[in-house]
């Protein structure tokens, strides 16, 4: 029962970090995915404005030939051409370089082309018959006709806008202006997101991936085909099916789809393939969509930051909650043990005086006596075992208020660079969001290592020697105790000129036996005007002195004298048994050294450890 008590616990509470962790990454993603649609939907706002802009500025210029009167002569004559003809030709070449647009023709009412901008061009329109062209037949019916599609003559995309030309209020002809798209469809591809305008048949008129223009979103019929067979509107180009998956459809206008790779795709593109959020709206006045496609890559990435972070600060909380529980119990196991160490010493001496009243009994009894005797010493043996390593953990104890405040400021900075990098990520800064990662990957080190630390220090040792650095083995004591230390204005100072050396030992132990006379020296300098704890070595040829001197009012006499007696202690009882300075002592003499405390002659109080030299056992 007591073994799956921890069990249970251990396995509660992976539960509760995986259970934050998955709430987190839920309401992360849902977030993220408004943005995302808000994101989309402006964008179509946009696009729709500067596709209307870019088709209004040349709207008006097919009606304006309706004002040339040598238009609508040359129209409505016969086809003789002559100079009337060359003039018309030379008037619309000008037009068509004013203009900016592609091409500008005029027709007469069969659909014979009479006079084009292009006349002096190889590939000229002049003499062609465009009837079959449905802008020609809207025009002549509408009075105006709109149309996209590829030259037959050049084999160029463009828009075509058509006016009916009138003498008086006859129809005489059609004047056409033919304009391109392709400078909008480059200002569209700043933006990363894919935008696509498809007809009323599904075919991909304008795109900012050239490898998706004059696709199909979805399988043409028998009538669509022969229409634009007949119209030429694709100058007979073969259609290629987009590769675009429906998979979840939230509303008439989003849906979720999947892009499958083309191998058509030019390699130093960014990908076009994978989820994304399809936004789909409808041109107003033309059988035009807009659609606009959104990654989800970026919204999963964030919400699995996101996630992960919850996770982590819960996974950190517990642990901090775990270190203080610990603490609590080890200092009533502490008590509790004193307690019973104390009756038994009670206990010993009351029964060695009753023994000793007795010496003059029989040889029975006086061999009952020792043995009780050697019994309750052997009690008082194992209790003070258990008591040493009751005192480790009580250091540990010690030390976890200071941990507990090294990893709440990590914490608390990894919270505000995550908050931080989602909003930096909403403007598009992604440079600032890769920043906030890197300093909460280092965030993550520092705890990592602060934790590594006290695992370390808190692992039962082997027992067995080895070489050990003795800076190494001062700087992990430090480091250990850096926030006690900070918190009360110590300075430790580790002489510049020192060589180093190596010692030969256990090197856990070591730092344990460091921990407590560091710790000594802080508790000793407290309330004094100068705060400062020494440390350097001495190397011989066998041995090496170890000193540690700090700044305080150093010891008294009785301390000089009882300083290596069990529970002797000038401590409060929640700050120690009086065991520390004789466990350290016992530890340093396993290893064959010495360990000494003395009064310095400039004051303070010095500790020397005396250690063998690692090179005498190599």
């Amino acid at each position: 029962m007591l073994m799956r008590r921890p069990l249970l616990l251990f396995l509660a509470g992976i539960c509760l970090v995986l259970g934050s962790s998955a709430v987190a990454y839920r309401l992360a993603f849902q977030s993220a995915q408004g943005d995302l649609q808000a994101i989309g939907r402006h964008r179509l706002d946009l696009y729709a404005a500067s596709l209307e802009r870019e088709i209004a500025k040349y709207a008006f210029l097919p009606g304006t030939l309706n004002l040339a009167g040598n238009v609508v002569a040359l129209v409505s004559g016969p086809s003789t051409g002559g100079r009337r003809s060359g003039e018309v030709n030379v008037y619309l070449q000008h037009l068509n370089a004013r203009a900016g647009t592609l091409s500008i023709y005029v027709m007469d009412s069969a659909g014979l082309v009479r006079a084009a901008s292009n006349w002096d061009k190889p590939d000229s329109f002049v003499g062609e018959n465009l009837a079959f062209r449905p802008y020609f037949a809207e025009a002549l019916a509408n009075n105006e006709g709109r149309f996209f599609g590829i030259g037959t003559t050049r084999g160029e995309p463009g828009y075509y806008l058509a006016s009916a030309i009138y003498q008086g209020t006859r129809e005489v002809g059609v004047a056409a202006v033919k304009v391109s798209l392709e400078q909008l469809e480059k200002s569209w591809a700043t933006v990363e997101a894919p935008v696509m305008v498809s007809d009323e048949y599904g075919v991909v008129l304008l795109s900012t991936v050239p490898e998706w223009k004059f696709a199909t979103l979805r399988q043409l019929d028998a009538q669509a085909q022969a229409k634009f067979e007949r119209t030429q509107q694709f100058n007979h180009r073969a259609l290629h099916k987009l590769g675009m998956q429906e998979l979840h459809r939230y509303d008439a206008e989003t849906v979720l789809v999947n892009m499958a790779p083309d191998h058509h795709t030019d390699a130093t593109s960014y990908s076009r393939n994978g989820h994304f959020l399809s936004q789909s709206r409808k041109l107003p006045g033309t059988d035009w969509t807009f659609t606009v496609l959104s990654r989800l890559d970026t919204v999963e990435r964030l919400a699995a930051n996101e996630a992960t972070i919850v996770g982590f600060a819960m996974a950190s909380l517990l642990m901090v909650a775990l270190i203080i529980n610990e603490r609590r119990r080890r200092v009533n196991e502490r008590l509790a043990a004193r307690e019973a160490l104390q009756r038994a010493h009670d206990e010993l001496e009351r029964k060695v005086e009753e023994r000793t009243a007795d010496l003059t009994g029989t040889n029975l009894r006086l061999q009952a006596e020792v043995t009780e005797r050697v019994r309750v010493e052997r009690t008082l043996r194992e209790a003070q075992d258990e008591l040493v390593q009751t005192g480790k953990l009580a250091v540990i104890g010690q030390l976890s208020t200071g941990i507990a405040h090294e990893l709440n400021q990590p914490l608390a900075a990894l919270r505000t660079l995550s908050a931080n990098a989602v909003r930096f990520l909403d403007r598009g800064d992604i440079e600032t969001v890769q920043g906030n990662l890197v300093r909460i990957a280092d965030l993550v080190d520092r705890m990592g290592t602060i934790t590594g630390q006290l695992r370390n220090f808190a692992r039962k040792s082997k027992g067995k020697l080895h070489a050990v650095a003795l800076t190494t083995a001062i700087q992990n004591t430090c480091s250990l105790l850096a926030n006690q230390l900070q918190q009360a204005g110590i300075e430790v100072r580790l002489r510049p000129e020192l060589v180093a050396a190596q010692v030969w030992c256990d090197g856990n132990r070591l730092e344990q036996v460091l921990v407590n006379l560091l710790g000594n020296a802080a508790d000793a300098l407290q309330g004094q005007a100068v705060r400062r704890v020494d440390i350097w070595w001495e190397c011989g040829t066998e041995r090496v002195s170890l000193h540690l001197r700090d700044t305080g009012p150093g010891l008294s006499s009785e301390a000089l004298q009882r300083m290596f007696e069990p529970f002797f202690t000038t401590k409060s009882v929640d700050r120690g048994l009086g065991l520390g300075l004789v466990i350290s002592a016992g530890i340093v003499r396993d290893f064959g050294g010495t360990l000494q405390g003395f009064n310095h002659p400039q004051g303070g109080a010095e500790f020397v450890l005396e250690l063998p030299l690692y090179k005498n056992h190599g």
